[in-house]
């Protein structure tokens, strides 16, 4: 049940339901991280290995981090590799600078404990701003650099 999204030079196989992060936001009480990484690996154990999560779904990333390294500790090379984190990133409406959005990124994947982010969804609320264009231009640069495999658009016109 994996599928290949490509577009151009980049492709990324995920499962095809995603596993959505949102809940750990902590919107709906209180989370605790070790059972909510005990669900997750579950999960992962039982095939659904993609998981969906953003920079302001509270701990989100963080859990994907403790997650990510006890599949590294106690799982199969075989699991890991089919183990996909997707998460967004939602800016505020500030100057687009290269280091704002280069330590934005670097957050996330400190907070997943990854080299490179499987995928990068960019969230833009007012197309009236046109930041979003530097922003996507540093992302492509970071993108290239190895920081992002897959970069992506949320909340964008199609």
């Amino acid at each position: 049940l994996r599928i290949t999204l490509s577009n151009g030079n980049d492709s990324l196989d995920i499962f095809r339901v995603l596993n959505g992060m949102w809940q750990t936001s902590g919107g709906w009480g209180r989370i605790d991280r070790d059972d909510a990484v005990d669900a997750m690996l579950r999960y992962a154990g039982a095939g659904f290995t993609t998981f969906d999560m953003a920079d302001h779904y509270g701990p989100a990333e963080d859990l994907y981090g403790i997650f990510i390294n006890r599949v590294r500790r106690e799982r199969t090379p075989k699991l890991l590799a089919e183990i996909r984190g997707l998460t967004k990133w939602v800016p505020p409406p500030v100057k687009m600078t290269r280091s704002f959005v280069e330590d934005s990124i670097n957050k996330s994947r400190k907070r997943m404990d990854v080299a490179c982010l499987d995928m990068l969804q960019f969230h833009w609320w007012d197309y009236a701003n046109p930041g979003y264009l530097d922003a996507l231009k540093h992302l492509t640069d970071l993108k290239d650099e190895g920081k992002i495999k897959t970069l992506a658009l949320t909340n964008f016109d199609t």
